[in-house]
């Protein structure tokens, strides 16, 4: 017995999740939009019954029973929180801040029986999930080194959003970079204790206006794990065409490296890599991701006999709320670095943590 969705959003992600979740046979109940215009011209575009710009209406519509979050960062923690407090499973993109995400990691505490999950297809991508599967079986051997590229075009449209402001959440560290930290994290089993990197913003302004861009196009860092593995990324959203992901973990004994939706291994001694999972599909990883994210999704569902009832095992290997908590860690701590130019420690945000940061920030 599948549970009616409510999505809140409807960005290029919501296009391509609607159809995904309707294939799956989950009913799509409702949509939010930032107006009632735009809300109107998507739910009819794809013949969604319930359309608002108000978004109480979405979480106390009787027949929405899973809420799937992806709006603008600063909207999300609200409505996660409230979600969660009536009932209500979830699955959300990341919020604005430390202190949003924390609220939302108390909200899934205080309701364990309820989903609440981040929406990191990248984790359910079958390449990683092959990769993770070989890491742990000893295919590289001790792991020493991981590198992650994500390159392509533009995140910003020409119309100002939010996409341009750091601080509601925009710029390729936290848009596209916490996947890569999460997806990192998952795969080594281990968490960042200091960061290192620089940001930046070569496009100063995305359109006509008198509006800047204070949003990172390009990032690149490196991550020392609790483990000892050493991490690098390069994020760069300067370059023309669709994004391209590459992602590789090196070992004392080989390395396995995922480029697009495909899983290439070699082991030390060999004379080639070994084509390990080959994906005739002509998605990518983030589409590639989310359609086997939706499709666990629904087996976590399936056999329940209410629609608010849900089990663990399909769904094991996504986010949740509190590793959020901790990619949101990481990524101020990388903030900070670019601005110190020095190491800069990762200490997980805890309430105590974000009074003191509140505190020092009005003092400045």
């Amino acid at each position: 017995m599948l549970p009616g969705v409510g999505v809140f959003g409807t960005g290029r992600t919501v296009r391509v999740l609607i159809p995904l979740l309707r294939e799956q046979g989950f009913p799509i109940q409702a949509i939010w939009g930032r107006n009632e215009e735009e809300a109107e011209s998507f739910a009819k575009e794809l013949d969604i019954p319930f359309f608002t710009s108000q978004s109480d209406d979405v979480l106390l519509h009787p027949d929405v029973h899973l809420v799937c979050i992806y709006t603008p960062p600063p909207h999300t923690r609200q409505i996660a929180v409230k979600a969660l407090g009536i009932g209500k499973n979830v699955v959300s993109e990341m919020a604005a801040s430390c202190a949003d995400a924390l609220q939302m990691v108390a909200a899934a505490r205080y309701y364990p029986q309820l989903l609440s999950i981040m929406a990191n297809a990248l984790r359910f991508l079958p390449a990683f999930v092959l990769m993770r599967k070989l890491i742990e079986e000893g295919y590289c051997g001790a792991l020493q080194v991981c590198e992650a590229r994500v390159y392509g075009g533009s995140l910003l449209s020409q119309s100002y959003s939010w996409a341009w402001e750091e601080l509601m959440g925009g710029g390729g560290l936290h848009i596209i970079g916490w996947c890569i930290i999460d997806l990192l994290s998952h795969l080594i089993g281990s968490h960042a204790v200091r960061v290192h990197g620089i940001l930046r913003t070569f496009m100063r302004r995305a359109g006509p206006g008198i509006r800047s861009v204070t949003s990172d196009d390009y990032a690149c860092f490196q991550m020392l794990m609790s483990g000892g593995v050493v991490c690098s990324v390069t994020l760069n959203f300067n370059l023309p065409g669709s994004t391209h992901h590459e992602v590789m973990v090196v070992g004392s004994s080989g390395h396995l490296a995922v480029r697009g939706t495909e899983l290439w291994g070699h082991r030390h001694g060999d004379t080639r890599e070994e084509h390990l999972l080959s994906d005739n599909s002509a998605a990518g990883p983030a589409v590639r991701g989310l359609i086997a994210m939706v499709t666990q999704l629904r087996l976590a569902f399936e056999t329940q006999k209410d629609r608010c009832s849900w089990e663990r095992p399909p769904v094991a290997m996504a986010a949740s709320f509190e590793d959020g908590l901790y990619v949101h860690t990481v990524v101020e701590a990388v903030k900070r670095a670019s601005r110190s130019g020095e190491w800069e420690s990762v200490e997980l945000a805890t309430k105590e943590t974000q009074s003191n940061h509140i505190q020092h920030t009005v003092s400045q």
